[in-house]
């Protein structure tokens, strides 16, 4: 993995290397935090990939967070989307290691991710995961 955890300011943004490097990314990226008192994010392209079977899952993600001392940069938060696109993981799971991810990049008071899964099969999933901080 290279050692740059910033993204470029301007022109195309590099692929992620891996979902471990888009972690960093949100971490590296993340900016204090202004007096509000949540913020949310409502990504509706999200793809990850089907562990059984290696096909795409398609779906979207939305985020609710209460800031602590840092926000999430939107910016960095797609690059880390991104990174899921190669990754093979449960609805599930991805739930629950973006709310951790988000814990370890900003420490958020609280947060909580929902993954859609669009219908495969006939089939519709969403999963949710909820962090609180510990006082």
């Amino acid at each position: 993995m290279s050692e740059n955890y910033y993204l470029p300011r301007s022109g195309p943004m590099p692929r992620p290397e891996s979902v471990e490097h888009g972690r960093e990314i949100l971490k590296e990226e993340a900016f204090p935090a202004p007096n509000v008192q949540t913020v949310s994010f409502n990504a509706l392209e999200f793809t990850a990939v089907c562990p059984k079977t290696g096909q795409p899952d398609f779906g979207r993600v939305e985020i609710s967070y209460t800031p602590n001392e840092k926000c999430i940069e939107s910016k960095s938060f797609k690059f880390y989307l991104w990174s899921f696109r190669d990754q093979g993981a449960f609805c599930e799971s991805l739930a629950a290691q973006i709310a951790d991810d988000f814990v370890y990049a900003i420490d958020p008071l609280h947060v909580e991710v929902t993954v859609h899964q669009s219908a495969r099969g006939g089939i519709e999933l969403s999963t949710k995961a909820v962090r609180d901080r510990d006082e």
